[in-house]
């Protein structure tokens, strides 16, 4: 309850409740006027609480109740007074503070770095809405009573390092306290107890400067008294305050741990509030426990020690001299002062037979027994402490004795010294050899090597693949043989006199590295995914494989070593691994190691590798168009522009493969190709991407290329019923149709069967003289026509009617009278006359191939010549090539040639003159026919790929009537030959 006093008026009240409720009420002489209105105000709530007035009279209005949400936290509460002109006062400020809520739980534990003065503190209590500062722990210190404040608490728990060892701390308990200051006044609040109270005994300091020694009874004495020696006689009753004594069967110390012999006596020690007096054991052993990281061994008594073949069957054997008991002292000193003891324990143990736990008073510091066996003894004394109401609590064993009697008598002290400096030196994959130093006085002893794999225990057992050292094996010999390439093993050596073993030296590790894996082979699997396949030695062990891989790594520009797979180890002896995701066309290099066990890990080897190049992936064609003889394709490549400058990508291959096989090499940074493709064919294309140990192929299309028209469509030797047509065929062509119909003039004309023919000559008949026709020419391959090629012809006149013969007898008569004058002529030159030419079809061939070359000369020659064509007779040409004149030259007069026909009645005649004066003229006539065609073009007999192919450079094939050979490739001239077609 708070209560402030204002200045001329009595105080208004302020309590805080058990449930954390904060009253607020007003005495008689808080109300000064009937206008006024009191409010109450809270720091931190928005809500303002006003007093309620039925009426002015005394009656008081009821308190204010405000519900606090927290436990442990600070409230300011305000009196505002508003008058009628509603202005407000404050009359005076109240500061409470709640209680935090108490501690629900509490847990005590030793403090394991040092269980002798501290322990560990766990409280529980509720965290939500519960503020407090610090925690008030109070305790009974045996009779004294103390507290303290303690404030470092993280997650409700701290280590309490301020004990005394040994000492029962009784009703421990815990409260939470709040504080807070305020106008230089501090408020606290303590929670109450909720929890049971605790005790807790800490652990007391072992005894000090533990000893043992044996001193050898006179063997006279010992005869005297053997009769009735009594067993207690060196003790007396008062010293021993209690014994137990335990027998178990015959056991190697290492087939019962020491821990569980210590936790025996400790349990049998916590019922050791009653004592009692009993005589001494007939024999005396003390237990040591082991420490952390020491090995237990069996110890078997040698031969110099005992009599082990002393009943062998037919030997005899001498009667062993009785066992003389030695008597041993055992003494300590007090544990560490403050430390608060009731007592010692005495822990002896015989091989190989039982143990005597006794206990002794605190101001005993020395024991005396006699030892009446022979064998090895082992001892421990511990302190003990049990007053108050705590549990009984021992300490730690500080020393452990242990000596060993011979059935002589002998005493062998501990061993306490360990061999120094070990080393493994390891010889090869399967031996080793240790080494050490000892001291001069240890020199005579024997030694024990412990070897124990600690690999194996980290496998499976279906996993091991080792079994010798899984389990420790000792060894006399410092030759370590049977190790497994990859393991890791742990060394211990110990020095031996008699059947005691001195402590252990520290342990020396050492790995055998492993060996590696072999027959590392690589399949592929396609441009991403390869699968490794390898093999492992028998003989090995190991934690895993590690798959790495090498290679350029284009997002960061950097080739390194970089681990993809781990694989743990098994007993197989293959394993594989995929390896997906590669990039294709890519240079990689992959590596295997075998990784072992050991701490730091080995592994082996680096020279298990193997380099592949994945193959690239299948390009894929986009577009594909035709024009003017050249097919344009394009493709594209993996992803939207790959970067192909650090794949290992060589060139494209374009195959385009009809009756023609045509093959075009692309480089790697270009994704487009011309092919020069002959048209008419039906091409599989496909693009192949290739690198230096594979390729991919695109999927194939189709192309079908429409076949193209004839070229120079030509007409020659007309007749009037038929007409020769020759033409120049281009790209691949199954067969030609050629068409020829009758021009008409609005008639109905004569429709011509088409002709159907595989080569480019073809001979029309069954024409009608003297007409002219649209001929035409269409290709056809794989059943597609090409686009048709056209030509006008024109058949020869028929024989003149009758009314036409009185104009040709007159135009006859008119030629007689000029043939007297050439008469003249004829017999001058005689040699002409005798000449006679037919007349025929053969004349009008010439004539119409000098009109289709364009030879003929558009002057009134031309037009006098052709009426004279008209005539059926060819007597006017004789009769001008006679007189030197060539009516279709462009000079008039030149030298007749000597090739002219010649009658069969005068060729021997004709022979003799030409082979005159050494074959003179036929040299002169060889000469002439070189000069004939010598204006018909003969370009591709002249092209230089060509020229070789000439066997007399002046011997050409014109090129409208060459033969054209069916070639492999598009290569310029590859379908040439020096041959021509004679119509």
């Amino acid at each position: 309850l708070f209560i402030l006093v204002l200045q001329n008026a009595e105080p208004f009240h302020v309590a805080v409740r058990e449930d954390n409720c904060i009253i607020v009420s007003l005495e008689a002489s808080d109300v000064v006027s009937s206008s006024s209105v009191y409010v109450v105000k809270i720091a931190g709530e928005s809500k303002n609480y006003f007093f309620q007035f039925d009426e002015f009279n005394s009656t008081l209005p009821a308190p204010v109740v405000f519900n606090a949400k927290y436990h442990g936290l600070y409230y300011i509460v305000t009196l505002l007074v508003v008058n009628s002109n509603m202005v407000s006062k404050s009359a005076r400020s109240i500061t409470v503070l709640t209680k935090p809520l108490p501690v629900s739980n509490v847990s005590i534990y030793d403090y394991k770095p040092s269980p002798e003065t501290g322990v560990l503190f766990e409280i529980q209590y509720p965290e939500k809405y519960n503020v407090f500062t610090r925690v008030n722990i109070s305790y009974w210190e045996g009779k004294d009573y103390r507290t303290m404040l303690y404030k470092d608490f993280f997650k409700g728990k701290t280590v309490f390092n301020h004990w005394l060892p040994g000492i029962c701390y009784s009703n421990i308990t815990f409260q939470l306290v709040s504080e807070a200051t305020f106008n230089k006044s501090t408020l606290v609040e303590y929670s109450g107890v909720q929890h049971e109270p605790k005790q807790h005994r800490t652990v007391p300091y072992p005894p000090r400067n533990i000893s043992v020694q044996i001193i050898p009874i006179n063997r006279n004495n010992w005869e005297e008294h053997s009769g009735n020696f009594a067993e207690e006689s060196f003790l007396g009753p008062q010293e021993i305050l209690r014994k137990e004594k335990s027998s178990h069967p015959s056991v190697s110390p290492s087939a019962v741990p020491a821990a569980d012999t210590s936790a025996a006596w400790l349990g049998d020690r916590s019922n050791g509030s009653e004592y009692e007096t009993t005589s001494p054991p007939s024999w005396w052993s003390s237990e040591a426990e082991s420490s952390q990281g020491e090995e237990e061994f069996v110890n078997v008594v040698s031969s110099d020690y005992g009599g082990s073949d002393a009943n062998t069957p037919g030997r005899a054997t001498a009667e062993p001299p009785p066992f003389l008991p030695v008597q041993m002292v055992l003494t300590w000193l007090p544990p560490k002062p403050l430390t608060a003891f009731d007592g010692f324990h005495i822990h002896i143990e015989k091989e190989e037979n039982s143990t005597e736990f006794l206990t002794v008073s605190e101001d005993t510091h020395k024991f005396v027994a006699e030892l009446k066996e022979p064998g090895k003894y082992k001892l421990s004394v511990t302190t003990f402490s049990s007053s108050g109401s705590c549990e009984v609590r021992g300490s730690q064993s500080a020393k452990k004795l242990s000596f060993y009697i011979s059935p002589t008598g002998e005493w062998i002290e501990e061993l306490t010294e360990k061999p120094q400096h070990v080393t493994v030196t390891v010889l090869s994959s399967t031996t080793a050899l240790t080494s050490w130093t000892a001291s001069h006085e240890s020199s005579g002893n024997s030694t024990i090597v412990s070897v124990l794999s600690l690999t194996c225990q980290k496998q499976k057992e279906s996993q091991r693949l080792e079994k010798h050292y899984c389990t420790e094996v000792n060894s006399s010999s410092s030759l370590i043989e049977n190790l497994v390439p990859g393991a890791q093993y742990q060394v211990v050596v110990y020095l031996r006199k008699g059947p005691l073993v001195g402590p252990p030296s520290d342990p020396v590790t050492f790995s055998i590295g492993p060996t590696g894996i072999k027959d590392l082979t690589l399949y592929p699997l396609g441009p991403t995914a390869v699968v490794l396949s390898w093999n492992r030695p028998f003989l090995g062990v190991f934690r895993k494989y590690v798959v790495e891989m090498f290679y350029f790594n284009p997002s960061t520009m950097t080739s390194e070593w970089t681990t993809y797979y781990e694989i743990a180890a098994t007993v197989s002896l293959t394993a594989s691994v995929r390896i997906a995701n590669l990039l294709p066309a890519w240079y990689y290099n992959f590596r295997v190691t075998m990784v072992t066990w050991g701490d730091p890990e080995l592994s082996c080897c680096d020279s298990s590798t193997i380099s592949f190049i994945t193959a690239p992936v299948a390009p894929k064609i986009i577009s594909v168009e035709y024009y003017n003889h050249l097919l344009y394709v394009t493709w594209t490549y993996g992803g939207d522009g790959p970067d192909l400058s650090h794949s290992r990508m060589l060139h494209w291959m374009v195959v385009a493969e009809g009756k023609k096989k045509i093959k075009k090499s692309v480089t790697r940074n270009v994704m487009t190709a011309v092919l020069s493709l002959p048209p008419g064919d039906i091409y599989n294309l496909s693009v192949t991407a290739c690198t230096e140990r594979g390729s991919n192929t695109s999927v194939p299309q189709l192309v079908k290329l429409e076949p193209a028209p004839p070229k120079s469509l030509f007409a020659v030797n007309k007749t009037q019923t038929s007409v020769t047509l020759l033409w120049v065929e281009e790209g691949v062509a199954d067969f030609f149709e050629v068409y020829c119909q009758q021009a008409g003039s609005g008639q109905e004309t004569k429709v011509q069967e088409p002709v159907t023919v595989s080569s480019h000559v073809v001979t029309i008949s069954s024409l009608t003289p003297a007409t002219s026709y649209n001929c035409s020419v269409t290709t056809f391959s794989h059943d597609s026509p090409s686009v048709p090629t056209f030509i006008a012809v024109s058949t020869m006149v028929t024989e003149m009617n009758p009314n036409v013969v009185v104009i040709s007898v007159l135009a006859i008569l008119s030629i007689l009278l000029i043939g007297l004058l050439l008469v003249t002529l004829v017999v001058l030159r005689r040699k002409h006359l005798q000449m006679a030419r037919e007349c025929g079809a053969g004349t009008f061939v010439n004539f119409a191939s000098l009109e289709r070359d364009g030879k003929l000369p558009y002057n009134w020659r031309r037009s006098v010549f052709a009426f004279l064509t008209l005539l059926p007779s060819c007597l006017w040409t004789d009769y001008l090539l006679a007189f030197y004149v060539n009516p279709w030259s462009k000079n008039g007069l030149k030298k007749r040639k000597l090739t002219n026909p010649v009658q069969l009645d005068d060729f021997d005649g004709y022979i003799k003159d030409m082979a005159k004066d050494s074959d003179y003229k036929f040299s002169l006539q060889f000469e002439e026919l070189k000069l004939i065609g010598l204006d018909i073009p003969h370009f591709a007999a002249d092209l230089p790929m060509n020229r070789c192919k000439n066997r007399y450079t002046n011997i050409l094939p014109y090129d409208f009537s060459r033969v054209r050979l069916v070639s492999m490739n598009d290569e310029e001239g590859s379908d040439y030959i020096n041959a021509n077609y004679i119509p």
